[in-house]
């Protein structure tokens, strides 16, 4: 017998049981983003390298370490796409959405990295997410944190926290730059090795870093918000006084980074401690120069995104998924199936929502009813010849009391509505 063949590491299956999880959270969203007028965009898996080294940046972890990268027969170089924000800002600007146009829109899927595998954090992972084009205010900066905070509502979730930064424009932040730069180069021997190729590449990454032997350093260096030029301050400002006004709760977090380099203004986290080290559950901010970064017109741009992962895995517990098959149906004999199939698509459309699971396989009437009870139906409905003659069916309670009786269609359609009617109420 040939070995089997195991999954990749860091790829997995999503099972029938959790997938009931994740179509509720997907479900959910959907709802919360039609409310704020946001249209679905869906984008290819594979795109061109250079969208994401000109986009993330060509220094950061995710280019240089993490990319499922490869060239094609044609001799491109193409990638699994890490992340969604630039494969929607390259979707704008080759279909023309963007030029005095304003985008809402909303996009779901997996991406890929290659990491190292840990509680929350897969070489596969999931997320979905939101993205708003054109709109240079902070009042779709307010709108989106909104937007998030209204999805917790409707997930269930009360114990996530807001944390909020800005960093500034470009202009701004490279003279915050110099000032870290001086800052760290003085104490050069405190930091560690990845912080150390930061300090020349990206010093506001080194404020992201995790190492606990850092922190007290990090904590004592130069606060960009104290660096800010006055607009982006302006900005930040409406922002905060809008999500007060909305009773939105947030802490004001300096050292708050993101680890893209695209960013710019607002940036936000919403955070968990419930998932261990991997705490972000919801991360995004403003990238008003990315779509010009990548050939289009300068648009001011700005986006969330969320691990599904770690969101299934926060609301599982209470996720009201569907449950146990309504009804197991049993033809008694093989010359029954055909009818017993007619009777099934007729229940299906007499009754919405009806979850009714046809039994196929062949054996006995026994063994039919040994599958009808572990499937969790609440209800046998048996069909044999006899049934078929007078267009009745035998009804055998499967959970608590009752007996078993006969039923005509008429009766069996109300009874059945009354048990999908009941569970939605």
């Amino acid at each position: 017998m040939a070995a089997a063949i195991q999954p990749i590491r860091g790829m997995n299956d999503i099972l029938p049981q959790s997938a009931a999880v994740w179509q509720w959270v997907e479900a959910q969203a959907r709802e919360v983003f039609a409310a704020y007028g946001y249209g679905e965009l869906r984008i290819p898996i594979v795109e061109r390298t250079e969208l994401f080294s000109r986009s993330i940046g060509e220094v950061t972890d995710i280019v240089e370490k993490e990319m499922y990268s490869f060239t094609d027969r044609s001799g491109d170089r193409l990638s699994l796409r890490p992340e969604a924000t630039a494969s929607c800002v390259r979707a704008a600007i080759s279909n023309s959405l963007i030029h005095n146009q304003q985008q809402r829109f909303w996009y779901a899927g997996p991406m890929f990295r290659y990491e190292r595998p840990q509680k929350g954090r897969y070489r596969q992972f999931h997320q979905l997410g939101a993205e708003a084009l054109g709109f240079e205010g902070p009042d779709i900066d307010a709108e989106l944190v909104l937007m998030s905070a209204r999805l917790w509502r409707a997930l269930g979730l009360t114990d996530l926290r807001l944390e909020l930064n800005s960093l500034g424009t470009p202009e701004s932040r490279r003279a915050y730059r110099a000032l870290l730069v001086e800052y760290f180069d003085a104490h050069r021997e405190q930091l560690d090795a990845d912080s150390v190729r930061r300090l020349e590449q990206n010093p506001l990454r080194i404020l992201d870093s995790k190492n606990p032997a850092m922190q007290a350093l990090i904590a004592a260096a130069p606060a960009i918000t104290d660096h800010l030029d006055p607009e982006s301050a302006d900005h930040f400002e409406q922002l905060t006084a809008a999500l007060d006004a909305a009773g939105v709760a947030y802490s004001v977090n300096p050292r708050l980074v993101r680890g893209l380099d695209y960013y710019s203004r607002t940036v936000f986290e919403w955070l968990t401690d419930r998932l261990g080290a991997q705490s972000a559950v919801c991360s995004g901010g403003r990238y008003d120069g990315l779509v010009a970064q990548l050939g289009g017109r300068p648009t001011p741009a700005i986006g969330w995104a969320l691990g599904m992962e770690r969101l299934v895995a926060l609301v599982q517990d209470h996720a009201p998924v569907a449950g146990a098959p309504h009804a197991y149906l049993v033809p008694v004999s093989e010359a029954a199936q055909p009818a017993a199939f007619a009777l099934g698509e007729w229940l299906r459309d007499a009754v919405p929502g009806l979850r009714l699971v046809s039994h196929c396989g062949g054996g006995s009437l026994k063994s039919a009813m040994k599958k009808a009870d572990r499937s969790g139906a609440s209800l046998a409905l048996i069909l044999g010849d006899e049934e078929i003659e007078s267009d009745r069916v035998q009804v055998k309670p499967m959970r608590g009391e009752g007996e078993q009786r006969s039923v005509e269609r008429e009766a069996l359609r109300a009874t059945l509505g009354e048990a999908v009617a009941a569970e939605r109420d």
